[in-house]
């Protein structure tokens, strides 16, 4: 298990602590059936009060000692075993963190929850057991045996033959358990995805009356999780009453055989009472260490999903060395860009070139599936071009800084994602250090700041988990508002403006161009409308530019542009932009 063994590393203090325990342990758990055979064979049978009274108080402080060691032991794999689940987790976020959307799309958003949740839990359960039983175990066997050699070679025969038993026993479990824990994580998956999918969904299902079917279908898959853990729970559970069965019937083959001894005079009482002891400790410990084997198998199936994760190389990182800083003076130039999705078959956009320069504003438009949201993702590198270059400041944007570069972009997504936290809060997640003059100034900007007034607490009142009590319209002028505040280089639109009203749409529009006329600001758009006054549009359609130009260029020369501005437009509300 190289990853536990990895993060054990930085815990030797602990660990040596923890060994430490583990002697202390031993030392009282082995010396206790000792002194008690003594105070029997030597104090109790010749009456000897003072000796058994003097090793009596000994058994007492030993006693203390190894309740004692039971809590430094308990302390130390217990710390141990939460801070390398927590570096583990913190790892995982950390590399999720910094995968690209085509990684997150080949484990999926559930199975990475379900990795960075439950299979970090499993391997915490196994470095407990494994702290406290892989050191303890094997040197109680040791000492165990030793003892019992050493009190009667005739009676250790008997559990030696015993031994090999429960090993075999054990084997079986693990080789069994394997199998069935992959197959449960797998479901686990199944039903964080079904879970997520039916809480974002929720007014979905509920407009479509689809409640009984998503019942059913949790059900269905819920019902092959409960299979598998029942069979992995009987599995596991099974182990114990079958030893301890097994044992009984030792001890009473030992018990029947110590007695004629006893009889003949070659074993004494106390020897048999600490014979058994040491019997009980060594078969135990036997049973332990090979439940280590037991939960591997389940322990390794997380471990080696985890490990899935941690061993990603982003597609998407800082080159080996990185440029200038992008400065003021602004410029993106698409060099004849293509791409495609990485489980794509063709292209999504093919050949597009074009550039815009600072203080532009350039529009897309076009049909859906037409790649305008595509193009967006591709200018903040959420994917890297297929073909061609994208080019800030005349450099390739893989060859800039990667945070550098998200840093001098306002990013307004298509869906407006909101977190859990205060309007403030939010609004601030675009610059940390905003001032209060600030969050004002571009929630104005936004036309945000009339419906935050409107609320109980105003900017500090507070957004629930991804906005679920703001309307889509107030949400789309939060992330504006998000973006705006950044004072950002490039801005980039993308379809923010569908959940607006023509008149808020018309008035975000007239603050954006007010505000941002230094920057370049890059607009995905559906509407004419909101991108009429744009100094260029660029018409794609199937991946491919068919048309650039002003609006009154393309209403002359673009038949696709035409088209769609009829569909959405009267012939009077046209007219109005002829001109242009």
């Amino acid at each position: 298990m190289k990853l536990i063994l990895r993060h054990l590393k930085n815990y030797k203090a602990l660990l040596l602590l923890n060994i430490a325990s583990v002697l202390g342990f031993v030392i009282v758990e082995l010396s206790i059936p000792t002194i008690t055979a003594m105070m029997i064979d030597v104090g109790i049978r010749n009456s000897d009060k003072a000796y058994t009274i003097t090793w009596g108080w000994i058994l007492i402080a030993i006693a203390i000692f190894g309740g004692l060691s039971s809590l430094l032991l308990n302390y130390c794999s217990v710390k141990i075993a939460t801070n390398v689940t927590r570096d583990i987790r913190n790892s995982l976020f950390s590399k999720v963190q910094s995968m690209s959307h085509a990684d997150f799309q080949s484990f999926g958003v559930s199975s990475l929850i379900t990795r960075t949740t439950s299979d970090p839990w499993q391997l915490q359960l196994f470095v407990q057991m494994l702290l406290r039983v892989a050191f303890l175990a094997p040197l109680m066997i040791v000492s165990s045996i030793t003892l019992i050699l050493k009190t009667s070679v005739e009676l250790s025969m008997i559990m030696f033959y015993s031994i090999p038993v429960i090993i075999i026993a054990v084997a079986l479990v693990a080789y069994f358990s394997g199998p069935i824990s992959k197959k449960q994580q797998k479901l686990l998956d199944r039903l964080n995805q079904i879970i997520r999918e039916n809480i974002t969904g929720v007014r979905v299902i509920r407009a479509f009356r689809k409640d009984e079917y998503e019942n059913e279908r949790f059900e269905e898959i819920n019902k092959g999780y409960k299979k598998f853990s029942s069979m992995l729970f009987r599995l596991m559970s099974l182990a114990e009453p079958v030893f301890f069965f097994f044992l009984n019937c030792i001890l009473i083959l030992i018990a029947w055989v110590a007695a004629q001894m006893i009889g003949q005079g070659t074993l004494e009482v106390g020897q048999l009472v600490a014979f058994t002891e040491y019997q009980f400790h060594a078969m135990f410990s036997v049973m332990l260490f090979a439940s280590v084997f037991v939960m591997y198998p389940r322990a390794a199936v997380s471990a080696s999903r985890i490990q899935e994760v941690l061993d990603v190389v982003p597609s998407i990182k800082n080159p080996a060395v990185t440029t200038s800083p992008i400065k003021e003076e602004v410029s993106v130039e698409f060099d004849n860009v293509s791409f495609s999705y990485p489980d794509g078959e063709e292209n999504i956009l093919k050949h597009l070139s074009f550039k815009a320069n600072k203080g532009e504003t350039v529009a897309f438009i076009g049909s859906t599936g037409s790649g305008k949201s595509t193009l967006a993702k591709l200018i903040v590198r959420f994917y890297d071009v297929t073909e061609g270059q994208i080019l800030v400041n005349g450099v390739d944007v893989r060859d800039h800084d990667l945070q550098e570069l998200r840093q001098s972009i306002g990013f307004v997504p298509q869906k407006a994602n909101l977190f859990s936290g205060t309007i403030d809060y939010n609004i601030r997640f675009g610059k940390e250090n905003a001032t209060e003059e600030e969050v004002i100034r571009s929630s104005k900007i936004a036309e945000a700041s009339s419906f935050i007034q409107a609320k109980p607490n105003k900017y500090e009142d507070i957004v629930s988990e991804g906005g679920l009590n703001l309307s889509g319209g107030q949400k789309q002028r939060l992330s504006i508002s998000r973006a705006v505040i950044r004072d950002a280089n490039i801005f980039v639109f993308d379809d923010s403006f569908s959940a607006l009203d023509y008149k808020t749409d018309a008035m975000v529009r007239a603050n954006l161009k007010n505000e941002m006329s230094d920057s370049i600001v890059l607009v995905v758009a559906q509407r004419i409308s909101s991108i009429m006054n744009a100094d260029k549009i660029i018409v794609l359609n199937e991946g491919k530019m068919v048309g650039m130009g002003t609006h009154g260029e393309l209403m002359k020369t673009c038949t696709i542009y035409q088209e769609i501005a009829h569909s959405q437009l009267s012939e009077g509300e046209l007219s109005q932009y002829g001109k242009n």
